[in-house]
């Protein structure tokens, strides 16, 4: 499974960005997917997750103001953020679990920045 984030950039707080991630390969036995995030000098954190059922989960600090979404048919999961603050800058990556594989698979990253 190859995952391809796309979509971040640089914008304004209180503004919008979506990310999108692509999944391609053998994908039918991805279950879970999810965003996460690092910022320099931070560890990795979780921001949302959805599973194949479309159930989300989001982390505290990104409730209200993101929502995850995905498309199976597609094999593309979103992200949309409204409302970004300064401390979501950092670079967000796209994961896919697989409960069959026991693997997880990420992207590559897309960067994500917020000015004050």
């Amino acid at each position: 499974v190859q995952l391809v984030e796309s979509g971040g950039g640089l914008v304004q707080a209180g503004g919008s960005l979506a990310l999108s991630c692509v999944a391609s390969g053998i994908v039918r036995n991805i279950d879970d997917m999810g965003w996460f995030r690092q910022a320099p000098g931070k560890q990795r954190e979780l921001v949302a997750t959805i599973t194949k059922h479309y159930k989300a989960t989001y982390a505290d600090s990104v409730k209200g103001r993101f929502t995850i979404s995905r498309d199976n048919t597609q094999n593309m999961m979103n992200l949309q953020m409204n409302s970004l603050k300064s401390e979501d800058t950092a670079v967000y990556y796209c994961k896919a679990h697989s409960y069959w594989e026991e693997t997880d698979y990420w992207g590559q990253g897309t960067q994500v920045t917020v000015s004050s």
